[in-house]
């Protein structure tokens, strides 16, 4: 099984790394610090190096367990140690929307105790569904305002892995409306704002909240009776 790195140490733009084997276009290492998309947040992309070749890294996905780096051209054979660099501006954007996304939530659970039904995001914007029955401008104005207060108030964010007993005696960690993590999981990630929202959550985040920067609302949509979508945008 490969070493996930980015599970511990979110800035880590190049790591080294062995490869274990490549197939179907995608090479298998040891360890790794691409995100290889998941709860909304896209895979990684970026390069392997080694002995003067370069290889693209145009996808990262979970393959049966592991992590497959898609490049093009002759991958580097087994036992190839290579160097790994993210695509960091693009790695950043997504930790900082991320980040935006987990305000966004905590925001909207203590004020009015909706639960989320879905959410998607790519680099500086996303979107997530909530169970609210009625949705209008005023309202919107308000969470926007109340998030950027949040970004103001530089609350740190605090990344543990907890044993799965313990984790779920934490009250509403599972903020989704269905509890999607596999029965087989004894190891839960949290990811907590401090002094605003702890939940389970594999993908990468900023460090404090002050790093996301100004977050708009620019639009909203009902999706049903009980179903509003609401967008997020982030400043480059």
């Amino acid at each position: 099984m490969t070493e996930l790195l980015f599970l511990e140490d979110a800035y880590l733009r190049t790591f080294k790394a062995t490869v274990v084997e490549s197939h179907d276009g995608a090479v298998f290492l040891d360890r790794t610090s691409f995100y290889p998309g998941g709860g909304g947040q896209p895979g990684d992309i970026g390069s392997l190096s080694s002995g003067g070749s370069t290889w693209a890294v145009s996808k990262v996905e979970r393959i049966q367990g592991d992590i497959g780096h898609f490049i093009d051209g002759e991958p580097p054979v087994s036992g190839t140690i290579v160097s790994g660099e993210l695509d960091w501006d693009r790695r950043f954007q997504l930790m900082r929307t991320h980040t935006a996304m987990h305000i966004l939530c905590g925001v909207i659970w203590r004020d009015y105790q909706a639960s989320v039904t879905g959410g998607d995001m790519q680099p500086l914007k996303g979107r997530m569904d909530f169970e609210f029955e009625t949705m209008r401008r005023e309202l919107v104005d308000e969470i926007e305002h109340a998030v950027n207060l949040e970004v103001k108030a530089a609350r740190d964010v605090f990344v543990q892995i907890l044993p799965r007993e313990e984790a779920f005696q934490i009250p509403d960690l599972i903020r989704t409306k269905i509890n999607l993590l596999p029965k087989g999981i004894q190891e839960v990630r949290t990811v907590e704002i401090r002094g605003l929202d702890l939940q389970a959550d594999g993908g990468t985040h900023v460090a404090n909240t002050s790093e996301v920067g100004q977050i708009y609302i620019p639009d909203y949509k009902s999706k049903g009776k009980i179903n509003k979508r609401i967008y997020v945008t982030l400043d480059d």
